[in-house]
């Protein structure tokens, strides 16, 4: 696993659309099906990589406290299934209900939606306020496979409070996150 910092899509960006297959549903899912009235969180995971399984049940917590508040969310999946087969999408649905995901998990085949949001690690967060516009971009909490410090996204819910607040959540708080790099198809 190589250890790989986000790339930090431009705050105020327009949060680019998508057209995904949700692996639990088979249903076609955009990004106006996931957006909450407040707000929306799209974020890149896989199956396989140790930082999201790190963080995952506590994804799930802060996507259960926020959805009823009116913030919509998403994971999407990019990774090439030649070289990580186990993130595929049979195994992403399997993934999802064992989590007990209350949102889509989408399959991202062609890597063109993690390409358009500027994603290149795994897990890779971003907020959008609710007029679609990125307002927040970076790690969810501290907390590192085996740094000891507890998942408790920390960052990912100040963020979503501020939004939620009609705050803005300054640039220079927003840190990088960190996981395994999205694995990309052979050129």
């Amino acid at each position: 696993m190589s250890l790989t910092d986000s790339t930090m899509m431009p705050l105020g960006k327009k949060a680019p659309e998508f057209s995904l297959p949700d692996t639990v549903s088979g249903q076609t899912v955009s990004f106006a099906d996931v957006a909450g009235e407040k707000g929306t969180v799209v974020m890149f995971i896989c199956n396989h990589c140790p930082y999201v399984l790190h963080l995952i049940d506590e994804v799930v917590a802060v996507a259960n406290h926020y959805q009823p508040q009116g913030v919509g969310f998403v994971a999407i999946s990019s990774n090439d299934i030649s070289t990580r087969p186990e993130d595929g999408p049979e195994q992403m649905g399997v993934f999802a209900e064992s989590r007990e995901f209350a949102f889509p998990y989408l399959y991202d085949e062609s890597q063109e939606v993690a390409k358009a949001y500027d994603a290149v690690c795994t897990p890779d967060f971003f907020v959008f306020d609710a007029d679609g516009k990125c307002a927040y971009r970076g790690q969810f909490d501290e907390s590192r496979p085996k740094n000891g410090i507890a998942v408790t996204g920390a960052e990912l819910r100040a963020s979503l409070d501020a939004l939620l607040d009609g705050d803005m959540i300054p640039a220079d708080v927003q840190v990088p996150s960190q996981g395994c790099s999205i694995k990309w198809k052979a050129a």
